[in-house]
C-alpha cells in the first residue's frame, strides 16, 4: 500500500479557520475607509461652494460602520443639522423644482407658499447673500423667500466613495489575506 503524506495540511487548516475573521475585519476596515472618503468629499464640496460659512455644516457630518440586522457590515454618513437636509434637497417650490438626485423611495414634501424671515432673526444680510427681497410689514423688516434650490453635497460624496469602493474593498481584503501567509 502506498502512503500519501500531505505536507502543510495543518497550516492550511489553521489558515482556513482564520479566514472568515480576517475577511470580516477587512470589510469592516474597508467600510471605514469608504465612509471617510465620502466624508472628505462632502466637506470638500461644502468648503468650495459655501460663500458665507462658519464651517458648522461641514463639522456636523458624522459617520459610522456597523453590522446591520442581516449581519452585513455597512457604513453610514449623515448630519443631524437641519440645514443639511435643506441644502441637500432644497426648500419650498424652488427646491422642489430644482434638479437633484434622490434615492429610490425618497419623496420629500415641500412647503408650497412663500415665507418670511425677520431681518433681526439672522446675522447675515440674506438679500446680499441670496438675493431675497427685503420687505417691510407694519414697520418690521422681513426677507421674503419661495425657497432655495437643492445644492447637493452628500449624494455626490457618497457616489464618489461608491465609485472607489470596489478598489478599496479589494485592497483591504488582499491585505487581510496576506496576513494569513
Amino acid at each position: 500500500m502506498t502512503e500519501i503524506i500531505i505536507k502543510g495540511a495543518d497550516s492550511l487548516m489553521h489558515k482556513l479557520e482564520l479566514m472568515p475573521a480576517k475577511l470580516n475585519n477587512a470589510l469592516w476596515d474597508a467600510n471605514f475607509k469608504i465612509v471617510q472618503v465620502a466624508d472628505q468629499a462632502a466637506v470638500r464640496e461644502l468648503q468650495s461652494s459655501v460663500k458665507h460659512s462658519t464651517g458648522e455644516l461641514a463639522n456636523s457630518l458624522k459617520y459610522e460602520v456597523m453590522e446591520n440586522t442581516d449581519g452585513a457590515v455597512v457604513g453610514r454618513l449623515w448630519s443631524d443639522d437641519p440645514v443639511a437636509i435643506y441644502r441637500e434637497l432644497g426648500t419650498g417650490p424652488v427646491g422642489e423644482a430644482s434638479e437633484k438626485d434622490l434615492p429610490d423611495n425618497a419623496n420629500p414634501v415641500y412647503t408650497q407658499h412663500a415665507w418670511f424671515i425677520p431681518v433681526d432673526a439672522v446675522d447675515t444680510n440674506l438679500h446680499e447673500v441670496y438675493g431675497m427681497p427685503l420687505i417691510e410689514i407694519a414697520g418690521k423688516k422681513f426677507y421674503r423667500t419661495n425657497g432655495q434650490p437643492a445644492r447637493q453635497f452628500m449624494v455626490p460624496a457618497i457616489e464618489e466613495a461608491g465609485d472607489q469602493s470596489g478598489e478599496i474593498v479589494k485592497e483591504y481584503v488582499r491585505k487581510g489575506l496576506d496576513e494569513l501567509k
